[in-house]
């Protein structure tokens, strides 16, 4: 299995803005409980998933929200590497995509294309949440609960 490394970014992101927002915190008020000083600037690009986080800054982060970074951690493995029938997300293999027919999806093969070459061969999976799925959906001209079928029936074939 491998990892794509935006999309895990993205949802660890959603993750910390969850468990902060469940505190009814807002960030500078979590910035004022760690035990490091990081911008407000670092912890929204944190949260928004376009700065890596490392392990240590996390677990500091997760502690400051009074929760265990492995528990945080688990969600985002659940999000990740889960893909049930009928859920939110879908796993994708760019390569499947690419190679498929489909006139409607013509803007999800070319996003596919683009996403493989811009991985350089590091991944060709992806999984694709609801708000995403509904941007593509779009895209293409079709209904969100329609390309979830076809995306769903061309992984499984």
């Amino acid at each position: 299995m491998r990892i794509d490394p935006m999309t895990y970014q993205r949802v660890l992101g959603d993750e910390l803005r969850k468990l902060r927002k469940q505190r009814g915190w807002t960030r500078k008020v979590l910035q004022g409980k760690l035990q490091t000083e990081v911008s407000l600037q670092t912890l929204a690009t944190y949260e928004l998933g376009t700065r890596q986080c490392s392990v240590v800054r996390l677990a500091e982060i997760c502690l400051a929200l009074d929760a265990m970074p492995h528990d945080l951690l688990a969600r985002v493995h659940g999000r990740i590497f889960t893909d049930t029938p009928g859920g939110d997300h879908i796993r994708l293999e760019l390569s499947r995509v690419v190679e498929d027919g489909q006139p409607e999806l013509l803007p999800l093969r070319r996003w596919a294309r683009d996403r493989l070459r811009v991985a350089g061969g590091r991944t060709s999976e992806v999984q694709l949440d609801l708000p995403a799925l509904r941007q593509l959906a779009e895209l293409c001209g079709v209904d969100t609960v329609d390309l979830m079928s076809r995306l769903r029936q061309l992984m499984t074939h």
